[in-house]
C-alpha cells in the first residue's frame, strides 16, 4: 500500500443549474417556501425557464480508481465529461458530493492559467509564496529558486509584479513552481496549450524526469493527443461524468476518438455536410467506396483501390482528384492526386476508379478526404468540392516488418521508410 498515492471510491460531485447564493436570508426562504409549496420560484431571473432552475446536475456519477507512485495518468474526453471538476476535487478547490478520497502525497497543480499566484506580488514572491503553502521552508525554496527562475525563462521579469505577465509567461513560470518545489503528485489541466511549442516540449520532458528520477504522480489532463502519447503510461477516458476507460493510452484515445472497427464499405458522400467553400461549387461527390475484399482492413506494403462517383453542373475539361490520408485525430500523414487531369461532363454521373499506394505508411487506423479540383490559367488550385474524413481504413501490423522492430506512432511517426540496405563493407 506504500506506492499507492490516489485512491478515489465513488465519487460524485452535484451542482444545481441557476443562480445559487448571493441572495438576502429572505430571498432565500422565499425561494425555499415556493419549492416547498410546488409553486414558482419568485426570485427566478427573468427569461430563463424555471422548470430547468435550480435542476440537479452531475458532473461527476460514481467515479473510481487508484493510482500508484511514479504513474503518468492521461484524463481525457469531450468538453463537460468532468475532467476539470475530478482535477479540482483532488487539488481541494472543491468537495464531492458523496464519495472518498485518500491521498498521499502534497499536490502541485496547475488548473488554469495563473492559479496561486497573486497579481500585486513579484514572480520572486509568488515563488516563495507557493513554496510556503506546500509547507516548505524559506531554505528549501532558497536551494531551488535559481533553478525555477532559469527553467521559467523569465528571469528579466521575476521582480516585477506578475499582474503584468503575459499569459505565456505567467504558464511558464506556474509550471515552473509547480515542477521544482517538493510535491509527489502533479496535476495539470490543460494549461500548456497557452504556451509556446518549444516550451511545451521542455514541459514534457520536465515530467518525463520527475516522474522517472523521483518518482512523482502526474495527472495530466488535454485535448493534444500527442502530448497524451509522448507523456502518459495510462489513460482515463470519461464520459458524462462516469469512467468509460482505464488502462493502455493508444485503447484509451481510441475509445475518446471514436472505434474506427466497424468500416463501411461504400459512404453516400452527397449527403455529407460541406464546408462553407463547397456549398456552391459545380461538382458534387457523391459515393466513395472500396473496391477489394478487404474490407477496409489491409496488410502492411498493400494498395487500396477505390471507386469515386461524381455529378457536375457543367462541363469541365480538366480537373483533378486529390486523396488526403489522415489520423484519427485529423493530422495529415500524406497526401496523394492523380497525375494528370480528367474531363468532366455536365449533369451525367460518372465514376472513377484509383489506386493508392500505402507500402509507405505505417500499421495503423487512418481517415481518406477526397478534395476535387481544377487549375487556373496561373496553375492555382481552385477547389471544387471537398470533404474531411469520410471513409476509414486500418493497416496491420505484420511480424518481421520494419526490421524486426516493433512500430510505434508514438515515437516513429506515420511515415514508414524504406529498409536500409548495405552498400559498401569495410573490414
Amino acid at each position: 500500500m506504500n506506492d499507492l498515492m490516489i485512491k478515489i471510491d465513488n465519487i460524485t460531485k452535484q451542482y444545481i443549474l441557476g443562480t445559487i447564493g448571493g441572495k438576502t436570508l429572505n430571498a432565500t426562504l422565499q425561494s425555499w417556501w415556493a419549492r416547498k409549496r410546488g409553486k414558482e420560484d419568485p426570485n427566478t431571473p427573468i427569461g430563463l425557464d424555471s422548470n430547468l432552475y435550480n435542476e440537479k446536475f452531475l458532473a461527476l456519477n460514481g467515479v473510481s480508481f487508484e493510482v500508484k507512485k511514479g504513474e503518468r495518468i492521461g484524463i481525457i474526453g469531450k468538453n463537460g465529461a468532468g475532467k476539470s471538476t475530478l482535477l479540482k476535487i483532488l487539488s481541494r478547490v472543491t468537495t464531492p458530493t458523496t464519495g472518498t478520497i485518500g491521498l498521499n502525497g502534497r499536490i502541485s497543480s496547475m488548473l488554469e492559467v495563473g492559479t496561486g499566484f497573486h497579481g500585486e506580488l513579484t514572480g520572486r514572491e509568488n515563488i516563495y509564496m507557493n513554496g510556503a503553502i506546500l509547507g516548505m521552508s524559506k531554505k528549501e525554496i532558497d536551494s531551488k529558486i535559481e533553478n525555477i527562475i532559469d527553467f521559467s525563462e523569465c528571469r528579466q521579469f521575476i521582480d516585477t509584479p506578475v499582474k503584468r505577465y503575459s499569459s505565456g509567461m505567467y504558464v511558464k513560470l506556474a509550471f515552473s513552481v509547480a515542477a521544482h518545489l517538493d510535491n509527489e503528485i502533479l496535476i495539470m489541466d490543460e494549461v500548456l496549450a497557452v504556451g509556446d511549442i518549444s516550451f511545451q516540449q521542455k514541459c514534457l520532458r520536465k515530467m518525463n524526469d520527475v516522474s522517472k528520477t523521483d518518482g512523482r504522480t502526474i495527472l495530466y489532463v488535454s485535448h493534444n493527443m500527442n502530448t497524451i502519447r509522448q507523456l502518459c503510461d495510462r489513460c482515463i477516458v470519461l464520459e458524462k461524468g462516469t469512467v468509460i476507460f482505464d488502462g493502455d493510452v493508444e485503447e484509451g484515445i481510441e475509445k475518446y476518438i471514436g472505434s474506427k472497427n466497424d468500416f463501411k464499405k461504400c459512404v453516400d458522400l452527397e449527403s455529407l455536410p460541406r464546408d462553407s467553400e463547397f456549398t456552391h461549387h459545380p461538382i458534387t461527390m457523391t459515393r466513395l467506396e472500396f473496391l477489394d475484399e478487404n474490407n477496409g482492413i489491409y496488410p502492411v506494403s498493400s494498395k487500396l483501390m477505390l471507386r469515386l462517383s461524381f455529378r457536375s453542373t457543367e462541363e469541365k475539361s480538366n480537373v483533378f482528384l486529390r486523396i488526403i490520408i489522415k489520423t484519427a485525430e485529423d493530422e495529415p500523414v500524406t497526401m496523394m492526386t492523380t497525375s494528370q487531369g480528367f474531363y468532366v461532363k455536365k449533369d451525367i454521373t460518372q465514376t472513377i476508379d484509383i489506386e493508392c499506394d500505402l507500402s509507405m505508411i505505417a500499421p495503423g487506423k487512418y481517415l481518406i478526404s477526397p478534395v476535387m479540383y481544377d487549375l487556373d490559367k496561373l496553375g492555382n488550385n481552385i477547389h471544387l468540392d471537398g470533404l474531411k474524413l469520410v471513409i476509414g481504413f486500418e493497416i496491420n501490423e505484420q511480424e518481421g516488418f520494419a526490421n524486426n522492430m516493433t512500430w510505434r506512432s508514438k515515437y516513429w511517426g506515420h511515415f514508414l521508410g524504406k529498409n536500409l540496405n548495405i552498400v559498401a563493407k569495410f573490414q
